[in-house]
Order: C-alpha cells, then structure tokens, then sequence
C-alpha cells in the first residue's frame, strides 16, 4: 500500500484542478477538504474521491467557475445558490457567511442550493469552531438508506455534523452519518470483499446481508431514530432550499453529465451571546477528560469521545503519511504521474 505526504498531495490536488480550468477558490477546497478527511481517517469521504471529483470537471456535473448568489433574508438568515460549483467552495463560503452573521447577530444561517457533492462535514464545521462557535452543517443525498421497515430507501446517509471548541486540543467534532455506514463505505467493502456487519446494508429486495456484493442500500442507525434524523436533516436542506429531495437527486456515480442538485444548511452559533468562551470551553474540556477516565469495560480499550479516533488518527498520519490502495494509486497516476513525488518515504 503506497503512502501519500500530505503536503505534497494538497499541492498536487490543486494543481490537477486548476489545469483542468477549475477556478481556485475551488481548487483550494477540494484539496484542502479531502486531504483533511483522510489525515482525519475518514476515508471514505477522503482523497479516494479525488479521481470522481476530477472526472466531473469536465462531464457536465460540476461548474468549474460557478457564479455564487448570496442573499441576506433577515439577520441571521441567507440562502447561497452555488450555481452547481463543487460543493466543498460553496461549503467553505456558506459556514464563513454564517459566521460573519453570527458575530452580528449571535447566531448565523445559511441554505444552500444548488451544490454538489461537499465530501466530509466536519471540513465546514471547524470555520466555526476556529471563530469559538459552534458550527452545525447538513445536506442531504441521495436515496440509499432503506426506509424502516420498508422494503425500498428514501433518504440519503444525511449526515448530522457539530463541532466546538475546546481548551486544550482540537474542536469536539460529532460528524455521523444517519445509516450505519456511509454508501463510499459500502463502495470500499465491494472492492475489498470485506464482510458487512450486521443490520449495515441490505439486498435489492430489503433483505439484510453481510455479503457486500449483494448489498444495494445501507440501513439507518438506531432503526427508526436514525431514519427520523434523516428525515429531519431533509427538511433542513432540500425543503428549505426549495430544491430536490432524495428519491428525485441523481447518484453519484450515474449519470455524471447530470447535475445532482443538492441542498446543504450551515449554522453558526456565537459562544459569547450566552457564555465567556473560556468559560464553555473549560468545560467541555473537563467534561471530555471526565468522560475518558471512566473505568473501562475491556482495560485495553481507552474510553473515547465523539472525534477522538480521528484525532489519534490524524497525528499518526502527519508522521507516516497517509495511504491508499494500489487500485486508487493507480487512478492517480493515470490522472498525472507527478503524484508519485507524493510518495511519503
């Protein structure tokens, strides 16, 4: 398994956008974006969807230079039409607007229309966080969640995402699907032949399976409490948005000439309104130390908090690089054989 540098990656990504007539605002985000999930451990949503990214920029998908509207509704409150730029530029531009609002008002929201595909939510969320706000970011996807109870999806893996601030590490970061697994999970699982656990995915007919081959949707968290928060993360985007909502939005992987359509919802809530920042932080902090020294069930396994897991990870890949399979390597070089100089030694 090769190894990329980050660094070297970030620039490289860039690099490929912007000679595909990407703009760079784009470019920067996108880049910034996956190479972030990936240090992060979130590999799905990480730079194995570089390739998919790249070919869209030029399928009709994507608008490599979108012309972004902002409109201020009220206070608090706009709406972003991303024009169909990636969803990474309009994410960063959305979650930085709700901030702005925030430090005016207290609090900042912002729907999107229009976007596409924006990868890992956190990304959005630590714009937030940086400012001491807490960040909240939705959107929503396509139908690959089957139903409770039913036999056919509707909803999309609609991922719940909040982040904020701590004193003395890096933000709280909940970033959780609403399905059991992401779909780029479920995609990673195909190529692997890894066994599914139970209750992650189901067959075409709504049967449960383990055997990724014949697995067609992913099933929600909790049963019907996940599929509830898909549902609300919806009203949050497609239906404040006025746009699509999932079983009328395009796969990701068909149709790559066809616009997808989807709606995001950002918001920005100011810590000082209703505490001293310190105050709050100290806090959670505390909170979260109080949490980790909890006994343990199983002694080698450390009691963690929401984020943790990608925090070890990322201090691990910061040294060791982070890897990717021969299969994605490939894809990457036949993009541009520069990003073998990306190899981490």
């Amino acid at each position: 398994m090769t190894k990329f540098d980050h660094a070297r990656l970030k620039q490289l990504i860039r690099t490929s956008f912007e000679n595909r007539g990407v703009c760079k605002d784009s470019c920067f985000h996108i880049a910034e974006a996956i190479v972030q999930a990936s240090l992060r451990g979130v590999d799905s949503h990480g730079i194995g969807l570089f390739p998919h990214y790249y070919t869209v920029s030029r399928t009709g998908r994507v608008n490599p230079n979108p012309h972004f509207t902002f409109t201020r509704s009220g206070a608090s409150t706009a709406v972003l039409d991303a024009d169909h730029g990636y969803g990474h530029h309009a994410g960063a531009e959305a979650m930085r607007m709700a901030v702005d609002m925030s430090k005016e008002s207290g609090m900042g929201a912002v729907s999107v229309k229009h976007s596409t595909h924006f990868g890992a939510a956190a990304y959005y969320g630590f714009f937030a966080a940086e400012k001491d706000q807490i960040g909240l970011c939705f959107t929503n996807t396509n139908d690959t969640v089957l139903a409770y109870n039913g036999t056919k999806p509707f909803f999309g893996t609609n991922p719940v995402c909040v982040l904020a601030p701590m004193l003395n590490e890096g933000p709280f970061c909940l970033d959780m699907a609403t399905s059991y697994i992401s779909m780029h999970k479920l995609r990673e699982h195909k190529q692997s032949g890894e066994a599914l656990e139970p209750g992650w995915a189901y067959d075409a007919a709504g049967n449960p399976t383990t055997d990724p081959l014949t697995a067609s949707f992913v099933g929600p968290v909790g049963g019907y409490k996940g599929y509830g928060l898909g549902m609300m993360v919806e009203m949050f985007c497609g239906m404040l948005a006025g746009g699509p909502v999932a079983n009328e939005i395009t796969l990701i992987t068909k149709e790559l000439d066809k616009k997808r359509d989807l709606s995001q919802f950002f918001v920005s809530i100011d810590i000082a309104r209703f505490i001293d920042p310190v105050a709050f932080k100290t806090r959670l902090q505390q909170v979260a130390d109080t949490i980790r020294a909890l006994p343990r069930l199983t002694p080698e396994v450390p009691v963690l908090i929401p984020g943790d897991p990608e925090k070890i990870t990322r201090e691990e890949r910061l040294k060791s690089g982070i890897p990717i399979s021969d299969a994605k390597y490939a894809e990457f070089i036949a993009i541009d054989k520069a990003f073998a100089t990306a190899c981490f030694n």
